[in-house]
């Protein structure tokens, strides 16, 4: 599993969402706190952030743990941004491809990013795979179950799809093929974020003043605004709303 985070609202550094807090994600990825499947988040990290009046967000990533790149902590305590979305990946198999693998994956305003697993892969997903054009399979970031399953919602996003129904759907086509798979999803353009519980843990914090929205796999600190998502939901939120919508299981 992996642990992430996305944000919108007043504009703060990097670090105090993402290093600072007690339990924030630099520290989840030794010592997540509710984190059911794998321990340590050690194969690559990422943050991605929008600056003001840039639709197209930017990106730090690594292969390897969060704690071991100095880097970013120096980043992070100057870059400030009013939205973000960042990852830290769990301990998986070798493979080639280093930081390509480490979420947030990007496209155009969006960032994305995949707490979970795809059971069977990557037979499991051969039939939505054949759906895709040729040229967006050659353009997968890496060879892993997360890069598939955001090029199948970046071919719904991109059809003009809005950003909770391409979720919802994707979630429901890669849970039809592959059924004991793990879809916590995470996506944002920004200003809108959606994510769905999917097998693993999934909380949200609303602000009142001054509004701003925080959706994680798990709290970042002990506030008392965090609440719970309950298991096969889709979270939509903006800085002023958050709506929770149930997600039915697929039908054969």
């Amino acid at each position: 599993m992996c642990r992430h985070l996305a944000y919108t609202g007043p504009a703060v550094a990097l670090g105090e969402l993402v290093v600072e807090p007690a339990h924030g994600l630099y520290r989840q990825s030794w010592a997540p706190r509710r984190q059911r499947h794998g321990t340590v988040n050690a194969d690559g990290f990422g943050v991605g952030w929008y600056a003001e009046d840039d639709p197209v967000p930017a990106r730090y990533r690594r292969a390897g743990p969060i704690w071991a790149d100095p880097g970013l902590t120096d980043l992070a305590r100057v870059v400030r941004s009013g939205a973000l979305l960042a990852a830290v990946r769990d301990a998986t198999l070798p493979s080639a491809d280093g930081e390509a693998a480490a979420a947030p994956f990007a496209a155009g305003p969006w960032l994305f990013s995949h707490n979970g697993s795809v059971s069977g892969w990557p037979g499991s997903l051969a039939a939505p795979a054949g759906t895709l054009p040729a040229e967006e399979l050659l353009s997968l970031a890496a060879r892993s179950d997360s890069a598939l399953v955001w090029a199948l919602l970046l071919h719904r996003l991109r059809a003009g799809d809005e950003l909770g129904q391409a979720l919802a759907d994707t979630v429901a086509e890669v849970a039809r093929e592959a059924p004991a798979s793990r879809l916590n999803l995470l996506v944002t353009d920004g200003a809108r974020i959606a994510a769905t519980a999917w097998g693993d843990s999934l909380w949200y914090r609303a602000d009142p003043g001054p509004r701003s929205v925080a959706v994680a796999s798990e709290p970042y600190d002990d506030d008392p605004r965090w609440r719970e998502v309950p298991d096969r939901t889709l979270v939509t939120a903006t800085r002023d709303d958050v709506l929770l919508t149930p997600l039915k299981e697929p039908s054969a």
